[in-house]
């Protein structure tokens, strides 16, 4: 029987970026130099799945070595990313031919995506496709979220740098208005990202290592929001320790599910646009309470902040990146690499599978065991699971006092098919 030749590989990187998704592609590109012989080349998208649409395949072959290196301590999405939903195979078939079409031309086999619950169920669909036209194609899932709402896998490969952003955030601002509060600001909110799910918020809360510790109150989007609640709360604390401290997540909701910061606006993905939660509750303060305030919005900053990375999230981003090409070139296709904790008084995680058709679209939320009985905190469970995910330094190398980041020429590979209007 013949040898198989090696086909090429399609890599690309989905939705909002982070600060370890670049780990994740290192680990691609590490793992399929280990397999020439099932694996030619490394071709990206650039923009995401927006790349194969276009056919602008960027030939991760052109990179320099120290380069492709640099992209574990680099943040963002190196070879762009995109925010486009691809619709049903029913309701835009065309779509879907088109990136058969692209693969064809340039003998892709294996269909690595990189991103969150839409990304996978990309994935899920190109795998259907892909049988369907007779098209060999194995397709791995391959997850990415600041938001930790995957489901099945313990956590999501860049949550973890961000809970350690955030809790550094909340430790070292609550210590600035505290020093101030005598005369100055009594109330500081910190709004984070999380439009359904409150993890982010979550990871604020380990920075209260005893009682009475800031942040004070935690608002999650899995509590509906009580407006006189919440206001005695605030005035109990700065009555009780001269300032309050909140951390809120963006996608916190009144009693009848709208949320607080909602614009009216949509997303890409269909998603309500959120327009900023924490001047809302300024207002309501400064309105309700009279006390002075201040409040800062993390926003890109939080998910881009590779300086300050968790050790953990970036070795796990790798290792699922590299566990993404072991299981296609040994045939598995239509699963997504997850993270399984392993029980015991140490820390230790492994490896596992789940299937993509029951990954995509789905979300987890923050379970109410790990929200205290107040709903303004985190319980003993949630501290026991965040912990371990913020642990060890991945400080990057630094040039002129700067960290010393990598760019990619992205080179593209010549266009072997007819253009196409997306």
């Amino acid at each position: 029987m013949p040898k198989q030749k090696p086909r090429n590989a399609f890599y690309a990187q989905s939705g909002g970026v982070t600060a370890v998704i670049n780990a994740s592609a290192a680990g691609v590109i590490s793992a399929a130099k280990k397999h020439k012989s099932k694996i030619a080349n490394v071709y990206a998208g650039k923009d995401g799945i927006i790349g194969a649409l276009r056919e602008e395949l960027i030939d991760v072959s052109k990179e320099s070595a120290e380069t492709l290196k640099g992209l574990i301590h680099t943040p963002s999405g190196a070879f762009g990313s995109c925010r486009y939903k691809l619709k049903s195979i029913e309701q835009n078939r065309r779509e879907y031919e088109r990136l058969i079409e692209v693969f064809k031309a340039h003998d892709i086999g294996y269909f690595f995506y990189n991103g969150g619950g839409d990304s996978q169920d990309t994935t899920h669909k190109m795998s259907q496709i892909s049988k369907e036209m007779g098209y060999p194609l194995t397709c791995i899932g391959i997850p990415k979220t600041v938001d930790n709402d995957l489901p099945f896998t313990d956590n999501c490969p860049g949550f973890g740098s961000v809970a350690k952003y955030v809790a550094v955030s909340i430790l070292e601002a609550s210590l600035d208005v505290a020093s101030m509060a005598s005369s100055s600001t009594k109330v500081f909110i910190l709004e984070v990202m999380g439009r359904h799910a409150g993890w982010i918020a979550a990871a604020g809360g380990l920075a209260a290592q005893n009682k009475g510790d800031a942040p004070h109150i935690i608002l999650f989007p899995e509590i509906p929001f009580e407006e006189e609640k919440f206001l005695r709360k605030v005035d109990e604390c700065v009555k009780k320790y001269g300032f309050c401290s909140i951390v809120v997540s963006e996608g916190v909701r009144d009693q009848s599910g709208k949320f607080l910061s909602e614009s009216g606006l949509r997303d890409a993905f269909g998603h309500a646009q959120l327009g900023g939660v924490a001047p809302v509750l300024a207002n309501l303060i400064r309105d309700k309470l009279k006390y002075k305030y201040h409040y800062a919005i993390a926003d890109y900053l939080q998910r881009a902040a590779r300086h300050i990375a968790s050790q953990t999230d970036v070795d796990q981003a790798f290792a699922l990146g590299e566990a993404a090409v072991n299981l296609a070139v040994k045939g598995v296709t239509d699963v997504m690499p997850i993270i399984k904790r392993v029980k015991g008084a140490k820390y230790r995680w492994t490896i596992d599978t789940a299937p993509l058709a029951k990954v995509a679209n789905q979300e987890k939320f923050m379970p109410r065991h790990f929200i205290d009985k107040e709903g303004f905190g985190i319980t003993k469970a949630c501290r026991d699971y965040l912990f371990p995910l913020i642990q060890g330094e991945a400080y990057p190398p630094y040039q002129q006092g700067l960290p010393k980041y990598v760019k990619l020429k992205k080179t593209l590979a010549k266009k072997k098919c007819k253009a196409f209007d997306i």
